[in-house]
């Protein structure tokens, strides 16, 4: 055997991470962007009426006096971090890490936020072990690959949350342990709600935040753990026949994670691109518009394939809906799904015929439009986040600013955006995150 055929596992990269006691200044730069993207999503979803009534219904079981900024909510650290996890994503506007097919950083964010809200934890080591949750989550997911009908979040996610709870709590020798509690009780996430219409899905981050931290508690705890719960996972659930590949250790696929500038699935965003640039193009009208076609590659359909949507999360998860709305709107952010039913949005949605090309092996689009004849068509290979278009870090300021300044105003806003992008990394996260 010449070595050729062993494939990088993800114990390799527990002890790869165990090793790691400070981030290169590439990674560390990633990260705060991360952190600041996360927490602008998660400040804009707390404010859905949905989220107040989530986050009410928490504090039965989760009671506390720790609050999210912009939110009067008192909940416990656990409780005060589901809610933050759902938050986080029910714009549908945060991170991802097209690998391993989901976003790695999602439960994690919220997870050490809400733990640093009553410790004397620096921002130092928060961003330690949110690099370090983000690199087990995303090997995790790339190992993980569910079959159709069923959805990555609350699934692979909560051995990121353990690795990075249990990193932050326990220090590097729990991060193995806490990873082998989680796996042992992967859950199965289904996509039965989106189709439904049914915002349950978004309480699938607050499942994996709940699961991580308490797999982090049993490694603190010193239960004895098994070895290769994954793999046995994989073997048993996915029926899996041989073991994953995973990246190799050493390498930082948070480098490699995209931060989105559109409130959609990210499959839809090479559709959304196409079409503002050609919004863009002269005598564009919307009223002109007879056909449109969309090319795009398989998984795009499989994962966002909703007609006709009736409610927001379904209008997320649908190429035609983001393409009609970009193209009325000239935009796509959480205002987008407002108004699902505006029946401007819903004629040029009935219009778009959708194509699966097995052709297109990478991420990529083209649409075609119809304009009183003339067809004005315009393809897409990468949109910002991409490896080949980093997403900038004005763009992502701007994002925050839009995404938060509604409900902390510009001041704070703007304070918490200077600490978690340029702050003093030996501060208190506590105060300086979540204080103002």
């Amino acid at each position: 055997m010449d070595g050729s055929d062993v494939r990088p596992t993800l114990a390799e990269a527990v002890s790869w991470l165990s090793r790691c006691e400070a981030l290169p200044h590439d990674v560390e730069t990633k990260a705060r962007l991360l952190l600041l993207d996360t927490f602008g999503c998660l400040v804009a979803g707390l404010g859905h009426p949905e989220v107040r009534r989530f986050g009410q219904a928490l504090r039965f079981a989760f009671p506390g006096d720790t609050t999210w900024p912009g939110s009067d909510i008192k909940l416990g650290l656990s409780g005060m971090a589901a809610l933050g996890a759902a938050a986080a994503c029910w714009d549908e506007a945060c991170e991802g890490h097209a690998p391993s097919h989901g976003r790695p950083g999602l439960p994690v964010v919220p997870a050490l936020l809400a733990l640093a809200a009553s410790h004397e934890i620096t921002l130092s080591d928060l961003l330690l072990a949110l690099a370090t949750g983000y690199e087990i989550g995303a090997r995790a997911g790339e190992a993980w690959r569910i079959p159709a009908g069923w959805h990555v979040d609350g699934s692979w996610h909560s051995l990121g949350v353990a690795a990075a709870v249990a990193r932050m709590t326990g220090g590097p020798a729990r991060i193995g342990p806490a990873i082998e509690a989680a796996a042992c009780q992967i859950p199965a996430s289904l996509y039965l709600p989106i189709t439904a219409g049914s915002v349950l899905r978004n309480t699938y981050p607050a499942h994996a935040v709940l699961l991580g931290i308490m797999a982090a508690a049993a490694a603190n705890a010193d239960f004895a753990m098994p070895h290769g719960a994954l793999e046995e996972a994989r073997r048993r659930v996915l029926q899996a026949p041989s073991t994953a590949a995973v990246t190799l250790a050493g390498r930082w696929t948070i480098l490699d994670g995209y931060l989105k500038l559109y409130a959609a699935v990210r499959h839809t965003h090479y559709g959304i691109e196409a079409a503002l640039r050609l919004r863009r193009r002269p005598n564009f009208s919307v009223r002109k518009i007879n056909a449109i076609k969309l090319d795009v590659y398989p998984e795009a359909v499989q994962y966002c394939g909703n007609r006709a949507p009736r409610t927001a999360i379904q209008a997320q998860f649908s190429l035609s809906y983001a393409i009609a709305a970009a193209l009325v709107i000239g935009d796509l952010g959480p205002e987008a799904y407002a108004d699902v039913g505006s029946p401007t949005i819903t004629r040029l949605e009935s219009l778009v015929t959708v194509e699966a090309n097995p052709m297109r092996i990478q991420r990529s689009a083209q649409l075609s439009i119809d304009l009183d004849g003339t067809i004005i068509t315009e393809s897409i290979d990468d949109i910002p986040g991409d490896a080949s278009n980093p997403t900038r870090m004005d763009q992502v300021v701007a994002k925050f600013r839009r995404y938060t300044e509604p409900a902390l105003g510009q001041q704070r806003a703007k304070a918490l955006m200077s600490f978690i992008l340029h702050g003093d990394s030996t501060k208190p996260a506590r105060r300086c995150l979540l204080d103002g």
